[in-house]
């Protein structure tokens, strides 16, 4: 992607989106909270309309409880075939009529009508209502059946009934029924102060999803699903649901009745409405949002982008020799202008920095012929191990053969290599005949043992960073020994590293003489044998990096570990990180 739509990129991402984001988050949380605060709101009018529920209904309980405890009402089911006289019937009818909402009544022993006031059903057709099953299960206690679950709607005549079973005042049998007919208007005065938000309703519904009643009056007798009604959950809630095809918050609370809940419907578009200006809102400001950010582009970005792109042909230029320099204004009035004025500047100076490099590379040719005579030393010395290995030779000493040829590799590998990353085999080769120059001097002092896997020989490390290793390991661990010494060197492969580790059974060291070993200057006695340890960490750790280097593992008694980590590099990696590294010369050349 270039940088124009780059930019344009970032202008939406820091602005549009950052003001899509807030206004969807301010949208969300101003939503919710009118969620909750309606869902609190219905929470309390339910409570309020169900303790008004409960007294209206609570006034006909108690009516009933006076009533069929009454000697005249248990002597009339006790007795059913015995006539009843006025006076009777005014004393019945006292009991039960003198409620206003009390439409009609019937009493009725365990097979017939016995007396009524205004009822006129019999005795076989109370047994199929549908709250029959559950006046008998209540063993006394009333059960209360609204206009849409008792079948009273059906007639256009809705009606609340009231029906329990009538027991013995003394040994507690069934003696018969009490049947009590109310006028809908109960619940209408019950549901009329219930607040509710425009589109709302209330609604009274069992545990069946029978509508009881709706204060709208429109819905009584149909049948609801809500999840709560299948749980039968008595947790208060409110949640968001579809119904009448329309979403909704619902919020239900159980009534005080058992069978009966309590649930308030509005209508969500009600909620968002009040929650509708901060969308809006939020939409003028996502386009004003796209609008800055398309002037911005067009009087600013394609300005400064110019001025790139003419920078960006310039270093193309630069890169084939040719350093023309970019038309720029006298004046420097931004950054955009500053840097054509820099770039320009900076190609002139590379301009005279080239001069100076062709120069240069003209005296590293010459240093580098004398280079070459200097090389002509090192093989005198090779001549003349050749020639002392031959007189050796035929003076039949086989040891001193051994050790000059030896000696000759040795030298040759470390003078005469050239390159900084050698194969392990080159490595380990040259540590081989470095222990078999020290067998001559420590004779059987020490034995040791090389361990390459073949896999591993290619691998590519370091120059001249084991020897060292074996070298501390003769002097501190093998020479203090009155016992055979044993050295082993070995290579492991772990994942893309390579570790090399050289192990000795010396006496090994406290905690306090490694810190002294690794801190002090290296000792006079091997001067000559090459770099230090401590030239082997800091080496490896400028090649490779700091998570490369050296680790010791030594305690008394136990001997030594010296473990060098290097990563694993093949000799095809090799050639291309010199490729990398040799590029740039050969464009200043």
């Amino acid at each position: 992607m270039k940088l124009r739509p780059k930019i344009l990129l970032a202008n939406i991402l820091l602005v549009f989106i950052p003001v899509i984001s807030i206004g969807t988050i301010s949208y969300t949380i101003f939503s919710n909270a009118i969620e909750t605060q309606s869902s609190n709101f219905y929470m309390v009018s339910l409570m309020e309309t169900d303790r008004k529920l409960k007294f209206a209904l609570n006034e006909i309980t108690t009516i009933s409880n006076s009533a069929i405890t009454q000697p005249v009402i248990q002597r009339l089911l006790k007795h059913p075939d015995v006539e009843l006289d006025h006076d009777m019937r005014q004393e019945i009818n006292n009991l039960l009529i003198h409620h206003p909402m009390i439409e009609s009544f019937g009493l009725y022993s365990m097979d017939r009508l016995v007396y009524s006031y205004n009822e006129d059903r019999p005795w076989s057709e109370i047994i199929h209502q549908p709250w029959y099953d559950e006046m008998e299960s209540a063993d006394g206690r009333p059960v209360w059946s609204g206009p849409g679950e008792n079948g009273s709607l059906i007639a256009d005549r809705p009606v609340l009934v009231h029906a329990r079973v009538i027991k013995d005042y003394y040994s507690l049998h069934d003696i018969g029924a009490l049947v009590i007919t109310l006028k809908a208007e109960l619940l209408e005065q019950v549901f009329y102060d219930t607040a509710t938000m425009e589109s709302g309703d209330v609604l009274l519904v069992n545990h069946r999803g029978a509508i009881v009643y709706d204060k709208s009056g429109e819905h009584m007798g149909e049948e609801v699903r809500f999840p709560f009604l299948r749980s039968r959950s008595q947790e208060r809630n409110s949640y968001i649901d579809h119904y009448l095809g329309e979403e909704s918050l619902i919020t239900y609370l159980p009534s005080y009745n058992p069978n009966w809940y309590l649930i308030a419907i509005t209508p969500t578009k009600v909620l968002q409405a009040e929650s509708a200006p901060i969308r809006n809102t939020a939409l003028i400001l996502a386009a004003f949002s796209l609008l800055s950010a398309w002037i911005f582009d067009r009087f600013f970005v394609s300005r400064l982008i110019r001025s790139i792109s003419s920078t960006v042909n310039g270093m193309r230029r630069v890169e084939q020799g040719v350093f023309t320099r970019i038309p720029a204004g006298r004046s420097q009035s931004d950054e955009s202008d500053m840097l054509v004025h820099g770039f320009n500047k900076m190609s002139s100076q590379i301009e005279e920095l080239l001069q100076r490099v062709k120069v240069e590379q003209e005296r590293k040719k010459e240093a580098e012929l004398q280079a070459l005579v200097a090389q002509i030393n090192p093989h005198f010395i090779y001549n003349s191990l050749e020639s002392i290995n031959s007189m050796a030779v035929m003076a039949g000493n086989k040891d001193i053969s051994k050790m000059v040829v030896s000696l000759g590799r040795l030298l040759r590998i470390s003078i005469s290599e050239n390159q900084e990353l050698i194969p392990l085999s080159t490595e380990f080769e040259h540590v081989r005949h470095y222990l078999n120059i020290q067998k001559f001097r420590f004779e059987d002092g020490f034995e040791f043992d090389i361990d390459l896997p073949p896999h591993l020989e290619p691998v590519l490390t370091q120059k001249l960073i084991v020897q060292p290793l074996v070298e501390n390991a003769l002097y501190h661990a093998i020479e203090p020994m009155k016992q055979t010494g044993f050295i082993q060197i070995r290579a492991i492969e772990a994942a893309q590293e390579v570790l090399i580790e050289v192990i000795d059974n010396g006496p090994g060291f406290d905690e306090q003489v490694l810190l002294n070993l690794w801190e002090r200057p290296v000792d006079k006695k091997y001067k000559d044998s090459g770099v230090g340890l401590r030239n082997v960490h800091e080496r490896i750790r400028i090649r490779f990096g700091s998570p490369y280097g050296m680790m010791i593992c030594s305690s008394p008694g136990e001997g030594s570990i010296v473990r060098i980590r290097v990563p694993k590099i093949l000799p095809q990696e090799e050639q291309l990180e010199r490729a990398v590294l040799d590029k740039p010369r050969e464009g200043m050349g």
